[in-house]
């Protein structure tokens, strides 16, 4: 399977560069998946595609201001970081740019010494650790010094930060935002619970290794970055009631879709199959590195809210594992023909 099979042409005018004023007046595509029929909606319209016995994913991560711009100590010259993983409480996994000099022993000054960082050693794939000094609470240093980390797609200013962080939002720990929950707003949840549908909250925190572009010629050798998932007793309560009474399990996102594949998965390799016949998730937490594409085959997940995703990225491979390549590059080809908005401020597609 070659990455170019999931190539598709989009101008560049249909990236969205801001967020709507309203997160639900947003376009949905809806995209069925037996016939490949095709239906634009607006993503208020979500609740007339949803039943009662049905239950909505939603991942409640927060993004952290994970973006630092600061200046090597001696020297002044810039340097701009990106917090990609907490390893321990002050030492972190980071992206370092320029990193040519940025060698182990390297210190690095932010907010005038407000934050201190020294690089102790260079991982995988060119990352530093980095381990902080500061007085104070670690959380509010950054919060006043870090930026939102947007993808480098995206060239305008966020004037205000909240617009890249879910309503729902609870976890510290992404260093991107599970974009297909941006177009959720309270007013909308309340009635799709007010409808009997129940929403489980699952917890991936987003790293940049979801979004690397595929540098293998095939699919099967790319290896994903791993990110940690949480998933706690009442959400697997809420999706194994929802399996067994025949309903669908509504993963907003891939992140969602990743967390609860990710738990099935860890469920089978701790219990035979004869153990688990009416239990398709158990709580859990860890780190996955699962990657989903073609020929995968889904164990808990029915339909899926996601957005429109970059080409060759392993995000199409994933849709396209649910609702097949052709079908899926098929609906890109008529959200581009359409002028629907792409990418992370982008229109949303339901595949159902």
């Amino acid at each position: 399977m070659n990455v170019k099979d999931f190539y598709y042409d989009l101008p560049r005018e249909l990236i969205a560069q801001d967020p709507l004023a309203d997160r639900s007046s947003s376009r949905l595509l809806v995209l069925r998946q037996e016939s490949g029929e095709l239906e634009h909606r607006h993503f208020a319209d979500l609740l007339d595609y949803l039943q009662p016995q049905d239950c909505l994913v939603i991942n409640n991560t927060r993004v952290i201001p994970a973006r630092l711009f600061g200046e090597r100590e001696g020297t002044q010259a810039k340097i701009e970081i990106l917090l990609l993983k907490r390893k321990e409480k002050d030492l972190w996994e980071c992206l370092v740019k320029p990193g040519k000099k940025a060698k182990p022993k390297t210190r690095i000054l932010f907010g005038g010494g407000l934050l201190t960082g020294e690089i102790t050693d260079v991982v995988e794939d060119g990352n530093r650790l980095i381990r902080f000094s500061h007085e104070g609470i670690f959380e509010e240093i950054l919060d006043q010094l870090g930026q939102m980390p947007l993808p480098p797609y995206i060239t305008h200013q966020l004037k205000d930060k909240n617009r890249y962080q879910t309503v729902y939002a609870k976890y510290d720990g992404s260093a991107a935002a599970p974009t297909a929950g941006l177009h959720f707003t309270p007013e909308l949840l309340d009635k799709i619970r007010a409808r009997g549908i129940q929403v489980a909250e699952v917890t991936l925190h987003v790293g940049l290794g979801t979004f690397r572009p595929v540098k293998a010629d095939q699919v099967q050798e790319h290896h994903m970055h791993s990110e940690f998932f949480q998933l706690d007793e009442d959400a697997a309560k809420i999706i194994n009631e929802t399996k067994r009474k025949g309903g669908r399990v509504v993963c907003v996102g891939t992140t969602s879709c990743r967390t609860i594949e990710s738990a099935a998965a860890k469920l089978r390799e701790r219990t035979a199959a004869e153990d688990h016949e009416q239990m398709w998730v158990s709580p859990c937490s860890g780190w996955t590195d699962i990657f989903i594409y073609p020929g995968y085959q889904f164990q808990v997940l029915d339909a899926l809210v996601t957005n429109f995703h970059l080409p060759e990225s392993t995000l199409v491979m994933l849709v396209s594992a649910l609702a097949g390549r052709e079908q899926i590059l098929n609906a890109y080809e008529t959200a581009v023909k359409e002028q629907y908005r792409f990418f992370s401020f982008g229109d949303a597609m339901l595949i159902i």
